[in-house]
């Protein structure tokens, strides 16, 4: 299944996996990764909000629903919001406070700002928790049912419930463990790893045991030694032989999940379906951090690992964030701007977004806030017409052809666009970097996707407004055709009604006339 990854129970040294080659990589670029200032200090604890804002909608799927009210004290621990509809996870509270509001405010989802109803808690530093209840069932359901309640999601960015994609209906070829970490700037899974080995080596055994997963590979990208030393000696203690350490080269998107499976496996997920459908699961580091959490010492999920970096940040690392902490407190936790500052970032500087201002809260997607100086920006420069060149569909790592997308969207031709894949475009913004004519190619993908997304609804709409009128011609010429029949049965009932009618009379006539005879006879 996994050929090049050889397994570590006797010797973890020989099974680190040497990629010396590229071209297993489709695409990508060299990047510089701006990750020194912030992985220069151990991860920083202790960072207490005055308010917490939590966001029922912080993962992909239907949102959590309130189940406190305004006035209401809330324990650490303590679930504020229930899971939704399928997929869903819980929200629990970071710390003790009373509820003071639920309103709706701008929250980081997916790739920019949107309303979103939020729980505002105000802390009142007594950090009073509930009960943990360390547990994991013996059924598997249950065992789904604790991950969903305990809040749990894909802390990579995708922010999937791990809940409802562990518990997919899937035979598992290998649970594939994501710390590339290939973004610049980006680097909480590195320090995750290198201060939380054992743990994340647990985790990952966790979610293996529950897909009765054959295979755990855990992908590393070789310029973290630190990390990649650290895992490897966690799982050689641990002893496993379903644990093997993949070594991938230092090569920007690396570390995205489609990307990550054919280098692995040499397989390429379909266009359209998901690493399931062929057999392959991925978690990331944190995500199977935060799943030993959970089991061994009963704490949902309730903070995460966040980076703070960038120029314009005096002190540059990484702080383990509770869930719903502004990200003025966060900055202000890590010395507050400098001078230099010029544009805040959500994420990294390739996927990442920009934000108007820092009101805005730390969500379970939130791996990273750049405090970008101006250098450390891309320079704004005018667009030129595209002279077809080639370099974006070199750079795809999706093997797309982003200058025919490009038409494609500039004109609308939504068939074309759906034609050429717009979907499987993964918005990493390899174009844009490879692009000599600085034409924003990723801005434009994203809104193509919206609209592409609008086109499908208003077909969708379309067919089905075609489909009720064709149901309707059917049926009223079913009903003309009943009436007809109707009719025809009528009229055969009134005829024969009248001939009834007619032997009736006939029959009467005769009886008079008989009568008459029989009295004229006797009167003779």
């Amino acid at each position: 299944a996994c050929p090049r990854v050889r397994s570590t129970a006797s010797n973890w040294s020989s099974a680190v996996l040497e990629y010396t080659a590229e071209r297993n990589l489709t695409g990508g670029l060299r990047l510089p990764a701006h990750k020194e200032r912030s992985t220069a200090r151990p991860i920083a604890h202790g960072l207490i909000p005055r308010r917490v804002i939590l966001s029922v909608r912080q993962h992909r799927g239907a949102p959590a629903v309130p189940v406190v009210a305004p006035g209401e004290r809330v324990l650490g621990g303590q679930t504020v919001a229930r899971a939704g509809n399928f997929p869903s996870a819980a929200v629990h509270a970071p710390t003790s406070g009373v509820v003071r509001d639920i309103e709706e405010r701008p929250v980081p989802l997916g790739n920019g700002l949107y309303p979103a109803q939020c729980i505002v808690l105000e802390p009142d530093g007594k950090h009073e928790a509930q009960a943990a209840n360390p547990l994991w069932p013996e059924h598997r359901g249950e065992k789904l049912r604790q991950l969903r309640d305990g809040g749990l999601t894909g802390l990579g960015g995708a922010v999937f419930p791990t809940a409802d994609k562990l518990g997919l209906p899937f035979v598992c070829r290998a649970l594939i463990i994501n710390g590339a970490e290939c973004e610049p700037y980006i680097s909480c899974d590195d320090m995750l790893m290198r201060e939380a080995p054992e743990e994340i080596v647990q985790g990952i055994l966790l979610a293996a045991d529950l897909l009765e997963a054959p295979k755990c590979i855990i992908a590393i990208e070789r310029d973290k030694p630190r990390a990649l030393e650290a895992i490897g000696d966690a799982a050689h203690a641990a002893g496993d032989k379903r644990l093997s350490l993949a070594e991938l080269p230092t090569l920007y998107p690396a570390g995205g999940e489609r990307q990550l499976i054919e280098v692995l496996t040499g397989e390429e997920v379909p266009s359209g379906k998901y690493p399931n459908d062929i057999g392959y699961i991925c978690q990331n580091v944190g995500t199977v951090y935060a799943l030993h959490r959970l089991v061994r010492a009963g704490e949902p999920l309730t903070s995460r690992i966040v980076t703070v970096t960038g120029l314009g940040v005096a002190e540059p690392q990484n702080v383990e964030a509770p869930i719903g902490t502004p990200v003025s407190e966060l900055i202000e936790f890590c010395g507050g701007y400098t001078q230099r500052v010029a544009r805040l970032i959500i994420g990294g500087n390739m996927m990442g977004f920009a934000v108007p201002n820092d009101d805005i809260p730390v969500t379970k997607a939130t791996n990273c806030i750049v405090a970008a100086a101006p250098e450390e920006l891309r320079t704004d420069r005018p667009e030129w017409p595209c002279i077809r060149c080639g370099d974006c569909s070199n750079a795809c790592p999706p093997r797309l052809l982003p200058q025919e997308l490009h038409r494609a969207a500039l004109s609308g031709d939504y068939p074309v666009l759906d034609e050429l894949g717009l979907d499987d475009c993964i918005e990493c913004g390899c174009c844009d970097v490879a692009c000599p004519s600085y034409i924003p190619l990723t801005e434009r993908f994203r809104a193509a996707k919206r609209s592409l997304a609008q086109y499908r609804r208003q077909l969708a709409l379309s067919e089905q407004s075609e489909q009720r009128f064709e149901n309707r011609r059917i049926r009223l010429g079913n009903d003309a055709r009943e009436g007809r029949q109707l009719q025809e049965r009528l009229i055969d009932a009134l005829k024969g009604e009248d001939n009834a009618s007619t032997d009736a009379i006939d029959a009467a006539v005769k009886r008079a006339r008989q009568r008459r005879r029989d009295r004229d006879t006797s009167d003779d």
